[in-house]
């Protein structure tokens, strides 16, 4: 049985990874320190093969037994989120990525970076490649979590490279699902409750700005896929399907039956304008492509956040 380390395993993504292992039969152990993640997400799948560890990662990470991955998907993930947190978003790209590599690399371990389409910056490229090197604000509000991710890469790369570590790095498009915070500052879990309850749905901008939604069931495949195959470069990880915000308003307006009106609100500095994955190393590579259509899945996360509020 093989045994996993999920960092920041409390949180949306981090608690469907361990679902999803938990089901391919590995022994998992789920680290978080409760930030932005919560036990609610996880608390189902307690039993003989999952284990609740709370820590900082960014602090010294000691696990007692065999690991044969670790998968590092702890950090704050919505704008919201990090320009609150911007310290803590820096050290944990940084200090808990290293922290993590040290001990993929005392244990022997195969190593996954969860990064991100924002080492893209406000794309100059469209669609986004792995081999564009992004167009990044350093010292915007942003850049915490940007340069973060992209120095986690680094290092990474640094790792593999120096130590002949097994390494792989999975660039993380827009992903949504069951799980997501409600309001966390992202389109899909603020328009949701907005329009379940019939209120006004705030757009950022003029509603021009592209994004490419991949449901969370898809995205974990094409991870798991990453993880076991022998790749060591970068590979998007997105749902290629491009629409502006103001489409995604009014398709959820539609799944939800909603009288809500659409409301503009000015634009946060350095939005990307545009986000869009290339996938084709990920077909190529992994023989993955997603699978569920949006309105498909936009359904799905309804139903979950209707069971939410309810509870």
């Amino acid at each position: 049985m093989p045994r996993t380390l999920v960092t920041g395993g409390a949180g949306f993504l981090g608690s469907h990874i361990c679902e999803y292992l938990l089901r391919k039969g590995h022994e998992v152990l789920a680290m978080d320190n409760l930030s932005t993640g919560t036990v609610a997400n996880i608390e189902h799948l307690q039993g003989e093969n999952f284990k609740f560890v709370k820590h900082n990662v960014t602090e010294y990470i000691y696990c007692a037994g065999p690991i044969d991955y670790v998968m590092h998907f702890a950090s704050p993930a919505s704008p919201k989120d990090y320009l609150e947190m911007p310290i803590q978003t820096l050290k944990v790209g940084a200090l808990g990525t290293h922290k993590a590599l040290g001990l993929a690399l005392e244990k022997k371990a195969t190593f996954l970076l969860a990064s991100t389409s924002e080492v893209y910056g406000d794309p100059q490229v469209h669609p986004q490649r792995e081999d564009y090197w992004g167009h990044v604000n350093p010292v915007g509000p942003r850049g915490v979590y940007d340069e973060a991710k992209r120095f986690g890469e680094a290092m990474t790369m640094a790792y593999h490279r120096f130590h002949g570590l097994d390494t792989k790095i999975v660039r993380i498009f827009n992903t949504y699902g069951p799980r997501m915070r409600p309001n966390d500052g992202r389109a899909i879990p603020a328009f949701i409750p907005q329009a379940l309850m019939n209120q006004p749905i705030t757009v950022f901008g003029d509603g021009s700005q592209t994004r490419s939604f991949c449901y969370v069931d898809d995205l974990i495949e094409g991870i798991y896929r990453l993880l076991v195959s022998d790749y060591h470069e970068p590979v998007n990880i997105g749902n290629p399907n491009e629409m502006t915000i103001k489409e995604l308003a009014e398709m959820i307006i539609k799944v939800t039956g909603s009288k809500s009106a659409v409301v503009y609100n000015p634009l946060p500095v350095d939005d990307p304008k545009v986000r869009q994955p290339n996938i084709e190393k990920a077909k190529s590579k992994l023989g993955w492509e997603p699978k569920v259509g949006l309105e498909a899945g936009l359904r799905k996360t309804v139903d979950w956040f209707k069971r939410h509020e309810a509870n």
